[in-house]
């Protein structure tokens, strides 16, 4: 299948899945990730339609959260808590005068997505927002949040595109790249 075909499926599939129950069970195993890692800088994305939501993280476990704003081409990062306002796609975000954080602080990343391989790749929603951000922190811990069933063997992988080092499911966080 093409990235087109890719996108298609796995927003079908993704459509009948329990996805609260499942980002639950994600989280809960963030929850014991991070902390064994040392990862406490953690940014976080604003989850809409039938994403995962890592929300719940921030009940589970003591980090310290971001969240992204979007900027033209670019991510900016703002810490939490901030104010929030629904950006026209219909997730939310903070609003443009609130604080914010240098990229740099950040020592984990979670990647929304539609569908990952098990190489790291992911289809999302075209934008490219993740993967520019991501070639500026190459020491950041990336993890992407996706249920089990989409996690396929192969996605047609562009040269601009950056793979995550895991995947959190509802399963488990598991290993695709080395740490750095």
């Amino acid at each position: 299948m093409d990235k087109a075909e890719l996108r298609r499926w796995a927003k079908m599939v993704r459509s009948g899945l329990d996805i609260p129950e499942l980002s639950g069970r994600m989280v809960a195993h963030l929850a014991e990730f991070l902390p064994e890692r040392g990862l406490k800088h953690i940014l976080l994305y604003s989850a809409f339609g039938s994403e995962p939501d890592p929300s719940g993280l921030q009940e589970l476990y003591p980090g310290v959260y971001y969240l992204p704003r979007v900027d033209g081409q670019g991510l900016h990062i703002h810490p939490l808590p901030c104010p929030l306002a629904r950006h026209k796609y219909g997730f939310l975000e903070p609003l443009p005068e609130a604080p914010t954080a240098n990229a740099g602080v950040l020592q984990a990343v979670l990647v929304p997505g539609l569908v990952f391989d098990r190489k790291g790749h992911r289809i999302g929603y075209g934008q490219g927002f993740y993967d520019r951000f991501l070639n500026r922190l190459p020491k950041v811990v990336s993890i992407g949040m996706v249920p089990q069933v989409l996690v396929v063997e192969g996605i047609p992988a562009d040269a601009w595109d950056i793979a995550v080092q895991y995947l959190a499911t509802e399963t488990g966080v598991l290993r695709l790249a080395p740490h750095l």
